[in-house]
């Protein structure tokens, strides 16, 4: 089985495909794979929000839990 990138190693190769693919197209707002492309980007940087909104409530939890 293979090794699974991070949410930040996926996110930055779907910007450089978006990029490419975008640069190569004459007509990038209709073109469905770039626009597959830009959603899976999309959805890469909920999940890394998610992650970071995450971990800041857990931090700010242990600290008042300290008190």
């Amino acid at each position: 089985m293979a090794k699974r990138r991070s949410l930040q190693e996926d996110t930055m190769a779907l910007q450089t495909k978006v990029r490419e693919s975008s640069a190569k197209s004459e007509n990038p707002e209709g073109n469905p794979g770039i626009r597959s492309l830009r959603k899976r980007l999309k959805r890469a940087q909920r999940k890394i929000r998610l992650v970071k909104q995450k971990e800041k409530a857990r931090t700010a939890k242990k600290a008042g839990d300290g008190k």
